[in-house]
């Protein structure tokens, strides 16, 4: 891989991102908004963890499995919508946040860290993405290992950026919502966990014949 493919593939990438915010992304802005960027973090781990096994997943031809079972595809597709209905529902049902400052930090941070994995791993988009993208950049004559480690990194790295960029945005917002009530916080996080839902059951992706 030479540089200049490497360069278009960071252009490719950094296109990719310049979106409006995705399922993860909205999951960020939502525990950023209740919990504060620290915190967030933990989510953010959550998902470029979930990122990096697909990744590898991908490179191993688990993309292709999914692009051509219709059932898998399905399957992972709804349950993350119901997962992310779920979150949505328990905050907006929540009326203050004496739990969440009461829990014992590291259950609280495990629980962060378990949404970002989950919903990541829950959209079955990202490993037929990852599949598809990286052999575009991958020279044939030259190891593939290393290129796909640099390819893996390099977007992991643009992506927790992103993720920090959008965390510092929640923050931002909860300056605000946080004047009225904790209970208003819950009720605007939960609505962008179904927001997110939504987003995630409104694509459709036709497995190859």
């Amino acid at each position: 891989m030479t540089i200049e493919t490497y360069m278009i593939y960071l252009m490719a990438v950094a296109v990719f991102f310049a979106t409006p915010p995705d399922t993860s992304q909205l999951l960020i802005i939502s525990n950023s908004v209740r919990h504060g960027l620290r915190r967030s973090a933990y989510t953010i781990a959550g998902d470029l963890t979930a990122n990096s096994l697909q990744m590898t997943g991908a490179a191993f031809g688990l993309a292709a499995i999914i692009a051509t079972s219709a059932t898998a595809f399905i399957w992972i597709k709804w349950l993350g919508v119901a997962y992310l209905v779920w979150i949505g529902i328990q905050l907006i049902l929540t009326k203050d946040q004496a739990d969440d400052i009461t829990a014992n930090t590291s259950d609280q941070s495990f629980r962060l860290f378990r949404q970002g994995f989950v919903t990541s791993m829950a959209n079955p988009f990202a490993v037929v993405f990852f599949g598809a993208l990286f052999p575009q950049f991958i020279d044939p004559t030259m190891p593939v290992l290393p290129q796909l480690f640099i390819l893996g990194v390099t977007y992991l790295v643009v992506d927790g950026a992103i993720l920090v960029l959008w965390g510092w945005l929640g923050v931002r917002a909860a300056t605000a919502l946080k004047q009225f009530s904790f209970g208003l916080v819950n009720k605007v996080c939960g609505a962008l966990m179904i927001a997110a839902a939504a987003l995630l059951a409104s694509k459709d992706f036709q497995p190859q014949r």
